[in-house]
């Protein structure tokens, strides 16, 4: 029953071992449900109006994410599952979840820790985000 329901899957990535933990099941549940699987990457920063405008901070980052993004591309696709992926600028919860709900995805799978530097208790500051504000089903990681 289950199995029938969830088509879209998208996975936030940040890069962390944790996001990579929140891929791995993913691709998991994507096997059981023949689903496809979409990795988001939100840069922590706003976009640049033009290229020109581009710091070297700037680049580092986008480079970062597209480079963790073929990776995530490739374990994907060693495992036979469609992989999409989607970089984009702001605030990583906001985001995800506007994102989320724009695109009509079945289910969100995050890590529970990332790469921000405000640890809470039990989950990171953008998994609880997403956990509090989202109005599709949630998998967190650990």
């Amino acid at each position: 029953m289950i199995r029938e329901n969830i088509k879209k899957i998208l996975v936030p990535l940040d890069g962390s071992k944790n996001s990579l933990r929140g891929l791995d099941e993913a691709i998991y549940l994507a096997r059981q449900c023949h689903a496809t699987i979409t990795g988001l990457y939100v840069i922590p920063i706003s976009k640049p109006i033009t290229d020109s405008q581009i710091s070297y901070l700037e680049k580092y980052l986008l480079k970062n994410a597209t480079k963790f993004m073929s990776k995530a591309k490739i374990r994907s696709a060693q495992n036979g599952i469609l992989f999409d992926s989607d970089i984009i600028y702001g605030k990583e919860g906001p985001k995800i979840i506007h994102y989320a709900n724009n695109k009509s995805y079945d289910i969100i799978v995050i890590g529970s820790r990332g790469m921000g530097s405000i640890k809470e208790v039990f989950f990171g500051s953008t998994s609880n985000y997403v956990l509090h504000k989202s109005k599709i089903p949630i998998l967190i990681v650990k």
